[in-house]
């Protein structure tokens, strides 16, 4: 027998890359969401991850085999309320992956809106809607093979006979509800959102319409229940708005954005969010406030402590980090420089990273070792100092140190006797690039352990 999942009258966190992680959606539980969908995972990186029990996080994680990354995590908190948005071209896949996953979620969701070149190339999201056959193909294997409901989200298309014509075909399929943003491919969230299209979908169809798009008047919960009832939908959807400040969910009105990022900032300790996607999630509330002194902090930050330090959390994290890592699990304290990030985005932080490294030369030592400077209470202790008494201490010369400045982003060579040695990572101030490439000079040598380095955090192991 089927489960079921009730689409009337609820309010939902909407899929969004990078942010519909656990914490986000935990966090829009928390606030009032009734369903949350997870961001958008590409069918193969589900085929190829392996389900485990994190008997330390009390979490179900999908990992990928080849790079130990969590693909997908959940856990009881979000159990019956949480929806997997797939990515996906291809019918077998999407049943492959759908029979997987089916046992962790509420729902499997088809994205047949994503107006990104990269989804259009691959087949999916918006393309799908031009290639109707096997638009209905993917959601008829899935609604007769899977003991969950299936959804879709999709886009309004330029003219509205053309949109209802579809989502009426879509509707033949089984799918138990089907998601609507009221926006057409080529339009971008400064269009206003069609509401009088969403309208005529809900009279055109059965099935329970979900409405989205409404995020740029919607500041508080009054506002998402005034998009639905302008739109005369089942439910309402919610990106943006949840986005900028996930308590827009609550009853009682928004909260100020600092609480919000310190829920978000606890969560994403309690549950060994990576340092990137945080860093992204922090951003998003942000907007504006980015350019504020403590938003440059913020922006100076690269491991989830750094990044917790910033709004007085540093001793949390260090707690919990510690407990997980005697427990086994490898802390999250690592610098990690956007690995997260699009690679198919020509703007990708990591793409330029890997192009500045470019200019690194082949006779530089190089190790994957980042400076933390919450690691060093006593200034004597800092590696450059370390590194100074060394040399003086062994009559060698001084640390000699070269600086590259690229794009906003630092990184430093030092010269110690016949060595030439840096981090691989690259900094956002000059002084940590420097104390990298000392810390980098220290392991070489044999001052610094590779043990220490990975309790600390500065290593990757």
């Amino acid at each position: 027998m089927k489960s079921s999942l009730d689409y009337s009258n609820k309010i939902i966190l909407a899929p969004m890359v990078r942010v519909g992680t656990l914490p986000m959606r935990l966090m829009a539980l928390s606030y009032g969401a009734d369903i949350v969908y997870t961001e958008e995972i590409i069918d193969w990186k589900l085929l190829r991850a392996e389900r485990q029990i994190n008997d330390v996080l009390k979490t179900v994680d999908y990992v990928d085999k080849t790079d130990g990354c969590i693909v997908f995590r959940t856990c009881d908190k979000e159990k019956g309320k949480v929806v997997l948005q797939l990515g996906t071209a291809n019918a077998e896949r999407a049943l492959l992956v759908g029979r997987k996953v089916q046992q962790d979620i509420a729902a499997l969701d088809i994205n047949m809106g994503c107006p990104k070149d990269f989804s259009i190339k691959g087949g999916m999201g918006i393309a799908l809607l031009y290639d109707l056959d096997r638009a209905k193909s993917i959601l008829t294997t899935l609604v007769k093979h899977l003991d969950i409901p299936v959804t879709c989200k999709i886009r309004i298309m330029p003219g509205i006979d053309e949109t209802i014509k579809i989502v009426k075909e879509l509707e033949t399929t089984g799918i138990s509800a089907i998601a609507v943003h009221g926006r057409t491919k080529t339009e971008r969230p400064r269009h206003p959102v069609h509401a009088d299209v969403i309208r005529e979908i809900v009279k055109a169809v059965g099935i329970p319409v979900i409405a989205n798009g409404g995020s740029q008047e919607i500041h508080k919960r009054s506002d998402i229940l005034k998009f639905r009832d302008a739109c005369g939908a089942a439910s309402v959807m919610i990106a943006r708005a949840a986005q900028w400040n996930c308590s827009v969910f609550r009853d009682e009105g928004p909260l100020p954005i600092e609480e919000v990022i310190h829920e978000c900032l606890r969560l994403s300790v309690d549950y060994d969010n990576s340092p990137s996607n945080t860093k992204y999630c922090i951003q998003m509330i942000l907007r504006d406030l980015q350019e504020t002194t403590l938003g440059r902090k913020f922006l100076d930050s690269q491991t989830l402590e750094q990044i917790c330090e910033v709004w007085n959390l540093g001793s949390y994290c260090r707690k919990k980090q510690l407990e997980y890592h005697n427990a086994g699990i490898r802390g999250r304290r690592q610098a990690c420089p956007q690995s997260d990030a699009n690679p198919q985005d020509e703007n990708c932080p990591s793409k330029k990273i890997k192009m500045l490294s470019d200019e690194i030369s082949s006779d530089v030592i190089e190790h994957n070792i980042s400076f933390i400077r919450v690691n060093y209470a006593d200034d004597k202790e800092l590696p450059k100092s370390k590194l100074y008494l060394y040399t003086v201490k062994n009559n060698i010369k001084l640390p000699k140190y070269e600086v590259i400045n690229k794009n906003k982003l630092f990184r430093a060579i030092v010269k110690v006797a016949d060595g030439k040695y840096s981090s691989s990572f690259w900094e956002k101030s000059k002084k940590f690039a420097e104390q990298s490439a000392a810390l980098t000079c220290l392991y070489h040598l044999g001052i610094e352990s590779k043990e220490k380095l990975i309790e600390n955090g500065s290593m990757i192991g």
